[in-house]
């Protein structure tokens, strides 16, 4: 078992059977001794990972996608940022899901991330995702009503058709190259209350804070049981969660790259070989190229 694999595989969930988010600690670091040793190890996986990414590119057979969820100030962003720095940008997109347009109301609500699924090849991050349906959407039943959904269909059974939907939808995307892994970024909400305050006391991020973000905290009973559901529901072998510690960003950041460094060994990408022809067509093109000038 590689060191990525080790760091990353406690905070997996293959199956929802008996998850509890209970019994994942937002303030854990693993083994990991400290904060330097984090540091060590996330460039280490950074320098893993743009070799990996560079052979998925130029194998042109998978994809990842990685689909990013948390409460507000749990380091999504940063995550994203630290982690992918070293990838090349021309084998990586990124969308970042807000509220849905009025065209996005007008399809079903995997439409809008289902028509950017990452190419073969590259690595596709969502900042958010159609799991806002069942998180957002729930915590506030009134959104529904914008949805335009013919009313026979918002039942008491909805939520769980919804999950019974992204989870056939996300075996069927596996079942096409694009490999899925799920993050949860889980902070406290003791580590949320100063991450907003540090937000209002800093001028140079009083741009990242907004009054909605106080709202939301109030329902922050509903919002873990929304999130226990929905990876208690939708873990599978083939697009686990990953629950991840996000009151220590710089173990956050080591977590998650662990975990993308585990997913594309598991691949076991290569570079692309050439057959006898083609090894003539390149003797022959070295041939011309030093014969001439």
């Amino acid at each position: 078992m590689s060191w990525a694999s080790k760091l990353s595989k406690p905070y997996r969930i293959d199956s929802g059977k008996d998850f509890r988010l209970n019994d994942f600690d937002p303030a854990s670091t693993g083994n990991v001794r400290s904060k330097e040793h984090a540091k060590e190890l996330l460039e280490r996986s950074i320098a893993e990972m743009a070799g990996l990414q560079d052979k998925l590119y130029a194998q042109d057979r998978w994809s990842v996608l990685l689909i990013f969820q948390a409460m507000d100030a749990a380091g999504k962003d940063g995550a994203i940022k630290h982690v992918m720095s070293g990838v090349n940008p021309q084998g990586c997109q990124v969308y970042s899901f807000k509220t849905p347009s009025s065209e996005d109301l007008n399809h079903d609500f995997l439409w809008r991330t289902s028509k950017v699924l990452p190419e073969r090849g590259h690595i596709g991050i969502f900042n958010r995702s159609y799991y806002e349906e069942v998180l957002v959407v729930r915590v506030h039943r009134d959104i529904l009503n914008h949805e335009r959904l013919p009313a026979s269909l918002i039942s008491k059974n909805l939520w769980q058709e919804r999950f019974d939907d992204i989870g056939n939808f996300e075996r069927y995307v596996s079942h096409s190259g694009p490999v899925i892994r799920k993050f949860f970024l889980n902070v406290s909400k003791k580590e949320q209350k100063r991450l907003f305050l540090e937000r209002l006391d800093t001028p140079e991020k009083n741009w990242k804070f907004s009054a909605a973000d106080v709202r939301e905290r109030e329902c922050w009973d509903d919002y873990m049981k929304a999130y226990e559901e929905m990876i208690t529901e939708t873990s599978s072998k083939h697009a686990p969660w990953y629950v991840i510690p996000a009151d220590n960003k710089w173990f956050t950041r080591l977590a998650v790259a662990a975990a993308i460094v585990d997913t594309l060994q598991e691949l076991n990408v290569a570079y692309p070989t050439v057959d006898a022809q083609k090894q003539k067509e390149l003797a022959a093109a070295r041939a011309e190229l030093e014969r001439k000038k």
